[in-house]
């Protein structure tokens, strides 16, 4: 009996969140989290629900700019040493919309281990901005070379961490910044003081933030000041600006 060949996996993406713009004028691409090993393949929507309530939010507040929002289904739950996968799906994703929507700016948002590979990805050209939330980033190891920043040259990038944090280490995303910010003035990184991973305590806070830097990237809109601020302050200044509790309500979209 001859042996049925293996289906080939490929990462693709969800439909849009919220009605989809006649003209597309932005992307934005969610990465959800995952794992650092596993050969699994994603559940999709325990995947995606960890980043669909910012994609509900984004695609209101860019509704009215032609903003098309995707979240990426992985092929495999885990990132996988060398191969890391859910950066090459993330980067498959940016050259999908180029081909669905044309030669339009595209932002990556990744949660956990899908902030990481936004920021693996961050380097494709049509790229203009990076968001990652509670980034999963591996220990420093004088064995292995240092997580890539010179791909973010040029593009603005936004970190969002939880100080207390328990699943990845905050620190390390700091450290990381600090970093990125020595190849690219543009990455500011905003800490959540006294929440944890899923940063459940100020989700509204970090969602608007999120909106604020997404429509200023992708469309021009102009930076609440905490943004504009945290852009232009120096290190540490600016890699640890604290959002505060309320941030947004004032904000209009």
């Amino acid at each position: 009996m001859a042996q049925q060949a293996t289906p080939v996996r490929t990462a693709r993406l969800a439909r849009t969140l919220g009605p989809e713009p006649a003209t597309v004028s932005g992307v934005v691409l969610l990465l959800p989290g995952g794992e650092e090993v596993s050969a699994r393949r994603p559940a999709p929507v325990l995947a995606a629900s960890s980043v669909r309530a910012l994609g509900r939010r984004l695609a209101r507040a860019g509704r009215g700019e032609g903003l098309a929002v995707h979240v990426v289904r992985y092929r495999y739950r885990g990132w996988n040493g060398s191969e890391a996968h859910l950066a090459r799906d993330a980067t498959w994703a940016v050259e999908e919309a180029v081909r669905r929507y044309g030669d339009v700016p595209v932002c990556l948002a990744g949660l956990d281990m899908g902030g990481r590979a936004a920021l693996h990805a961050g380097g494709h050209e049509a790229v203009d901005s990076v968001v990652a939330i509670a980034p999963w980033l591996p220990e420093d190891d004088v064995a292995a070379s240092p997580e890539p920043v010179k791909q973010l040259a040029g593009r603005r990038v936004l970190v969002v961490h939880g100080t207390n944090d328990g699943r990845t280490d905050p620190e390390l995303s700091f450290r990381f910044a600090e970093r990125a910010k020595k190849a690219n003035r543009d990455v500011c990184r905003f800490e959540v003081h006294a929440d944890g991973h899923g940063l459940h305590q100020y989700r509204t806070e970090v969602h608007a933030l999120a909106c604020d830097f997404v429509m200023g990237t992708l469309f021009g809109r102009p930076f609440s000041r905490p943004v504009q601020d945290a852009l232009a302050a120096p290190p540490p200044l600016g890699l640890r600006m604290p959002l505060a509790a309320g941030f947004g309500k004032s904000l209009r979209w």
